[in-house]
């Protein structure tokens, strides 16, 4: 699930409508007669896909490598009628050497990356109350904007959360949180205050760039969100947008 978004900068909550003009350089997409699509394509990465699609191959082709190479070793050694104890003045023992190093290393290598695999991240509940709190004062456009927004991310994204804070003042709470100690059906109410002055927030204010944490388990700052539910597996935090994830 995803959650929230920062806002700190002074722009207007009413902002004047502008005209865009359209440039002469665009890209076109449009639809044929018959409903085909015309417009740039995606490119292909056939690299990409072939190792996403041989992972457990492609993980086991340093030790199918390295084995093959000790092997070709020994059998040269074997048949070329070369002492089988190594000479350091034979320029053939020190390059076996050289070989046998490279080929304990790709095998010791292979192992390594049958062993570590990334953990996949899998759907999960949001554990929580869905909420909806929006700042009384805000006007209609604004308000149907913010709403538009969240809309669109709980669509087309895992977002679950959200959370929109403007000028110390949190207008947006939208989405799955956390259950109040105080009572145990509402959902937990932002501590804007708090949040400001956790090292996540002036973290992203000293950086200017968005932050994404995407394990949210094994960092300390989760504790400086305890409005997001508890299984909250991932957040994106940055000036112009807060979201959260517990992969939902």
């Amino acid at each position: 699930m995803e959650a929230g978004t920062l806002l700190r900068s002074a722009v207007p909550l009413s902002p004047t409508r502008r005209r865009f003009v359209s440039r002469p350089n665009s890209v076109r997409a449009s639809l044929s007669p018959r409903g085909g699509y015309q417009g740039p394509r995606p490119k292909r990465e056939w690299v990409a896909d072939w190792v996403s699609k041989n992972d457990d191959f492609v993980r086991s082709l340093p030790i199918y490598v390295g084995g093959a190479s000790l092997f070709a070793v020994l059998f040269n050694r074997t048949v070329s009628g070369i002492a089988p104890v190594a000479d350091a003045s034979s320029s053939q023992s020190r390059a076996d050497l050289l070989t046998l190093g490279l080929a304990v290393t790709n095998i010791l290598n292979g192992l390594v990356w049958l062993s570590i695999r990334p953990k996949s991240i899998s759907v999960v509940n949001p554990n929580g109350v869905e909420c909806q709190r929006i700042y009384h004062d805000l006007p209609d456009p604004v308000i149907s904007e913010l709403i538009w927004a969240w809309e669109s991310l709980s669509d087309v994204t895992c977002c679950r959360s959200l959370v929109v804070i403007y000028d110390g003042i949190c207008i947006l709470q939208i989405g799955f949180a956390d259950i109040s100690n105080s009572n145990g059906s509402e959902p937990m109410v932002v501590d804007t205050d708090k949040l400001m002055k956790g090292s996540l927030y002036n973290g992203v204010l000293k950086s200017g760039s968005q932050s994404y944490l995407a394990n949210l388990a094994l960092y300390p700052g989760k504790s400086e969100l305890p409005f997001l539910p508890s299984n909250t597996q991932a957040k994106i935090i940055s000036l112009g947008s807060y979201l959260a994830t517990p992969w939902g």
